[in-house]
């Protein structure tokens, strides 16, 4: 480690820090890399550690982890983040583009649907969202409400993903075109409903689902399978299991014989 490079960037991160997104660990950072994102400066407690994961679990960034992460003393890191994530790795990126992401949720005609959480309330269920965005390819995620999506607590949960689609906050009058599917104990069984892509998928709060306005503009409500005198899914899960059945079984060559 040289000290000059340790606080060179130090240095960068005080500077950067105001303005850029936090990646908390180093799935944050890989993921962050993969899908484009701007890192301003990258630190860690252990850099022969930080390469060993990277040789093992991305070694397509391999190359780009060992040039950008700068090993600093272990103290130095704790001065730097709220909480040393386990692997001792932290990084700070600019935020995508509101005007990218603006423009990748209006674009038409879409294949994918967009996830829409009305006025979500926890952090951490905000990220796994996102995370199954990205995973899915969906086009992206919008929030609507008072929570920002690019908190650092929903990027940790996203575990760096918010650079793999588009999310964004957003009132209701500027909710992206499209016919809105809305999740609702009320609605139609949606094993029974061919959700098309261009499709709003709309999730209510945990505590109080979606709100009075939003299921107003519905084109169809749907219920999610579930047995009797069981209450509610996590926000999570009930996004999962509609984007996988919005996916539909294997067609074709890919698909197996049950």
């Amino acid at each position: 480690m040289s000290d000059d490079d340790a606080t060179r960037a130090v240095r960068q991160w005080s500077e950067a820090a105001p303005d850029a997104v936090l990646l908390d660990g180093f799935h944050a950072l890989k993921h962050a890399l993969r899908f484009g994102a701007d890192v301003r400066v990258a630190v860690t407690g252990n850099k022969e550690a930080a390469l060993a994961l990277a040789a093992s679990l991305a070694d397509d960034v391999t190359d780009r982890i060992r040039d950008l992460v700068v090993e600093v003393p272990v103290q130095t890191l704790r001065e730097l983040v709220p909480r040393i994530h386990p692997t001792q790795v932290a990084a700070l990126a600019t935020r995508r583009s509101r005007q990218t992401n603006l423009a990748g949720l209006g674009r038409l005609p879409r294949t994918s649907p967009i996830v829409v959480l009305d006025n979500p309330r926890n952090l951490g269920n905000v990220g796994a969202v996102v995370r199954l965005a990205a995973g899915f390819g969906v086009t992206g995620v919008v929030t609507t409400g008072d929570v920002d999506p690019w908190h650092p607590n929903a990027v940790r949960a996203g575990a760096g993903l918010h650079f793999a689609t588009a999310v964004e906050r957003l009132p209701f009058s500027d909710l992206p075109p499209g016919p809105m599917y809305v999740l609702d104990p009320e609605g139609e069984d949606i094993r029974f409903v061919a959700i098309p892509g261009d499709a709003l998928l709309v999730f209510g709060s945990e505590r109080h689902g979606v709100s009075p306005e939003l299921r107003g503009q519905a084109t169809k409500l749907l219920a999610l399978p579930m047995r009797p005198q069981v209450s509610s899914y996590n926000l999570a899960t009930s996004v999962a299991m509609a984007l996988f059945h919005w996916g539909g079984p294997l067609q074709g060559p890919d698909a197996q014989d049950g």
